[in-house]
């Protein structure tokens, strides 16, 4: 999955989060209500954890692969079928990626991806689209925000893996497809672009939806805790991460000229 989205402010603090995670005395952490925890079995945990996400973002992925190829045999035309089906094995190419990392952290790559094998399937059972245009916004928007997810979540990940998920959550090419095609589309008929801003809000509302399904998960709202995405310390970091997947999908819409 691919979509362009931009960074968190960090929490406020007078420690950096990196240098906090570092100053735990060895073979001394503490878990989540911070109640201490002996060092390998803190590591034991977090590594689990890392499995946990690494899974969820190898599982959209692999989704999205079996969508965009969905997709190519009901493009319009050659071109976009074929600029589809590269986008798709390129998907596989990304899952493969992430699932060598779960091997090497120790994990059952087959398993991790397992987890999350019907993470989107209420999603698109409500958001079945009923035009070629409204099938590219689902794309654009609708799983954007799940991309854009994963990269705050990322963010509690080891470095390695976090370096991974960012550098694949890079590749904006379908994106940018979806973008042109549908800018087009609103360019040249105002009732066309009047509908897809409806079916774009429409989106985000289920799409957050999933988001506050997947922060429930306890090895995920682990993650998420260690990414300090909060913007504010008074905050909820449920909270915060719903502002910044909303402030990500405006600006989506306003590339398209749509009111979000």
């Amino acid at each position: 999955m691919t979509s362009v989205a931009g960074n968190a402010a960090p929490e406020p603090s007078d420690v950096p989060a990196a240098d906090r995670a570092s100053n735990r005395a060895p073979g001394k952490g503490a878990d989540r209500t911070g109640t201490p925890v002996d060092g390998a079995a803190g590591a034991a945990a977090d590594t689990a954890d890392a499995i946990e996400v690494l899974g969820l973002v190898a599982a959209l992925e692999h989704q999205a692969f079996t969508r965009l190829a969905g997709d190519s045999a009901q493009a319009p035309d050659l071109e976009q079928a074929l600029a589809l089906s590269r986008f798709a094995a390129r998907c596989t190419e990304r899952r493969d990626r992430v699932l060598a990392r779960v091997a090497e952290l120790g994990g059952d790559p087959v398993a991790a991806l397992g987890r999350f094998g019907d993470v989107l399937d209420d999603f698109d059972a409500r958001t079945t689209p009923s035009s070629w245009s409204e099938r590219l916004l689902k794309a654009y928007v609708g799983y954007g925000v799940a991309d854009d997810f994963c990269r705050l979540v990322a963010r509690g990940l080891d470095p390695d893996s976090r370096v991974l998920v960012a550098e694949l959550l890079e590749d904006a090419s379908h994106a940018e497809l979806a973008v042109r095609e549908l800018d087009a589309v609103c360019a040249q008929d105002a009732v066309v672009s009047a509908r897809l801003a409806l079916w774009g809000r429409r989106l985000v509302g289920e799409a957050l939806g999933v988001v506050q399904r997947l922060v429930q998960r306890p090895g995920v709202a682990r993650v998420l805790d260690r990414a300090d995405v909060g913007t504010a310390p008074e905050q909820e970091t449920p909270a915060t991460v719903f502002n910044e997947l909303t402030a990500q999908h405006t600006r989506r819409m306003s590339r398209l000229h749509l009111t979000a």
